[in-house]
């Protein structure tokens, strides 16, 4: 297809990458409270609007992205989309408030109660768009900015989390805050996953991790949210009665994140083919997993 937003999708924002780990998320995220309370499992039209309405979140992510890099954009990566004018930013935010009014017409019509936290969702993309008015000091502090931009995805995981206890009537279930902490550890991953890069690599103007701290402690701390993330899951999975099956499934996540540091190349190591493109895919494998085993696997084998 030649489409234009067909390519934009292609190249910034796939839906054969996102949709699935979307689902999954969304499952793992409402199947946790739901197996807890021991009722029905949620319904498919709680499940769809949930799926739906965080799909069109992370595209509004991806929105507040493409304004706040144009002008690195324009300077450093003119083949990117918006730079050499196969979508302009004005068709992007409009993109994104027809996004909104769905989710809003789906909060509506699943459960009114969710729309104040589905606001407050917006509230935060929105800071985040504009750097939470403190830019510079966020750009001159790489770490407070990645912490800050990762607080979102509990944020998403909570609102997720109320498409079935608010809309059931149930309490918040026991043990959400490690399912939280699970959604911020796997956001670090992932994002640090995207952006740590070998030294041939990196580009002027483009700005990594391991540009940043060093190829070798940006991989450092990839791990080490890999292993935070785990931890996470472990504590979380106790409250659905995680079996040894799935805490396997934590321990092979670990294996997965250790070997994939190993493999990765140093800064004069010659690599094996194909190593230095390794932690992106390792990285939303991580998360696959892990989500997979919190409640879906939970729920398909009893």
């Amino acid at each position: 297809m030649t489409n234009r937003w067909w390519i934009y999708q292609k190249e910034r924002f796939p839906l054969l990458a996102h949709g699935p780990l979307v689902i999954v998320f969304c499952l793992a995220v409402m199947l946790f409270s739901a197996l807890q309370q021991g009722d029905a499992l949620p319904d498919i039209t709680r499940i769809a609007g949930a799926v739906i309405s965080t799909l069109i979140l992370f595209f509004q992510l991806r929105v507040a992205d493409e304004f706040k890099d144009f002008e690195i954009d324009a300077k450093f990566r003119p083949h990117r989309a918006v730079p050499r004018g196969l979508v302009s930013l004005h068709e992007l935010a409009r993109l994104a408030f027809a996004g909104a009014a769905i989710q809003f017409l789906i909060a509506l019509f699943i459960d009114v109660g969710l729309l104040p936290i589905l606001i407050g969702v917006w509230a935060y993309i929105g800071l985040m768009t504009k750097e939470f008015f403190v830019k510079d000091w966020l750009v001159n502090n790489p770490s407070v900015y990645l912490l800050s931009h990762m607080l979102v995805m509990p944020l998403i995981a909570f609102y997720v989390s109320t498409f079935d206890w608010l809309c059931a009537c149930r309490v918040i279930p026991s043990g959400l805050g490690w399912l939280l902490l699970l959604s911020f550890c796997c956001g670090l991953v992932l994002e640090l996953g995207r952006k740590i890069k070998v030294p041939a690599s990196e580009r002027t103007g483009v700005e990594t991790y391991s540009g940043l701290w060093g190829s070798k402690t940006a991989v450092i701390l990839w791990t080490a949210s890999v292993a935070a993330s785990v931890f996470a899951y472990i504590n979380a999975a106790s409250y659905i009665g995680g079996s040894a099956l799935f805490l396997s499934l934590g321990a092979a996540v670990l294996l997965l994140a250790l070997i994939t540091a190993v493999l990765f190349p140093g800064k004069s190591a010659q690599p094996f083919r194909g190593t230095e493109k390794l932690i992106e895919p390792s990285s939303g494998l991580v998360a696959l997993t892990l989500y997979l085993g919190l409640g879906p696997l939970q729920a398909l084998l009893g």
